[in-house]
């Protein structure tokens, strides 16, 4: 295979950002689109001068028309599933935004389709191709800080301002609020850079009138005995990601992009960190081409859904669940 030719499900929002990343290389080619909306589906070809793409209002026929190796999908939340599963018994390759599924039940059925399939399939957790975090992850694991004790991890974000009446306020859509949606990059890199495996969750969460949760405070305990702090506030005036490793020789902080690493008594040292090199969709495409392995599997991510069904289950809440009674009562 010299070219990689890829249709996406779903063109709104965080469809743009692949487009735009596999447009940088050579071995891929972007071939056709499914999106309800022909609006959203005409703005996307548009906006990325893609003349001569194909359109389809409906994803399975995309898959059975058009001549394609590979999906992007982009869609919301509670559609992963069902789409990434036709991808997959389809006999292609499928990319799948955060979070994979809504439900560890159905991340790891997805997991056995893929594995069945013999095809490849990738979540798109772009944090771990960022050097940052790569830095983080790599300290941790060769003892740079010691034994982890505690971590607190937080992201502020205006999401509560921005969600109104769209679908990721959808709970039926969404599968949940913030913690579902930006939350996700802050569990995922909580695991991923600590390896550490979460054992009981007590959260507190807040709605502010919403249909979905918004603010999610929880205290976690780990099999390997470090503590943690989530904090995921939707509800703030800006973006704002922070989060702190401590460890028995020291400790990582992270405020925005910037790294401190501080061992007691000594002077802090912040350290040069390399230019990035691949991103969810060069190593989804390099993944395919048999380059290298696949960097972010359909195990990993399921680890993502299972702290997140933990939190949720913890507070007594199901967004799906009550996305159905409200429909009911509607009806």
């Amino acid at each position: 295979m010299n070219k990689v030719r890829i249709g996406f499900i779903g063109t709104g929002g965080i469809a743009g950002w692949h487009a735009r990343q596999l447009l940088e290389l050579t071995e891929a080619e972007i071939k056709a689109v499914a999106d309800t909306s022909s609006g959203n589906r005409e703005k996307f070809l548009e906006k990325f001068s893609l003349n001569g793409v194909l359109q389809f209002s409906d994803y399975q026929e995309m898959l059975e028309q058009a001549d394609i190796d590979a999906v992007v999908i982009c869609s919301p939340h509670t559609l992963h599933f069902e789409q990434a599963q036709a991808v997959l018994r389809k006999g292609l390759h499928v990319l799948i935004e955060k979070p994979m599924t809504c439900s560890s039940e159905e991340a790891e059925q997805l997991i056995r389709t893929a594995e069945q399939s013999g095809k490849i399939m990738q979540v798109s957790y772009q944090r771990h191709f960022q050097p940052e975090f790569l830095y983080i992850r790599n300290m941790i694991a060769s003892g740079e800080i010691g034994k982890v004790t505690s971590i607190t991890a937080a992201l502020y974000q205006q999401w509560r301002q921005g969600t109104p009446g769209s679908w990721r306020a959808n709970p039926a859509l969404s599968g949940g609020g913030f913690l579902m949606d930006s939350g996700s990059h802050i569990i995922d890199v909580l695991l991923w850079t600590t390896g550490l495996t979460p054992i009981e969750v007590k959260p507190q969460l807040h709605m502010h009138g919403a249909d979905v949760e918004i603010d999610t405070f929880t205290s976690i305990r780990f099999t390997e005995g470090a503590v943690a702090g989530l904090n995921l506030v939707g509800y703030a005036p800006c973006w704002h990601e922070t989060f702190v490793f401590c460890g028995e020789k020291g400790g990582i902080f992270y405020d925005n992009g910037k790294i401190t690493l501080r061992r007691l008594g000594q002077e802090a040292i912040v350290p040069e960190l390399p230019q990035q090199t691949t991103n969810q969709d060069k190593s989804f495409i390099d993944a395919i081409l048999g380059r290298h392995e696949v960097l972010v599997p359909g195990e990993f991510a399921l680890k993502v859904v299972k702290l997140s069904e933990m939190i949720y289950q913890a507070a007594g809440y199901d967004p799906l669940a009550d996305a159905a009674s409200k429909e009911e009562q509607s009806a």
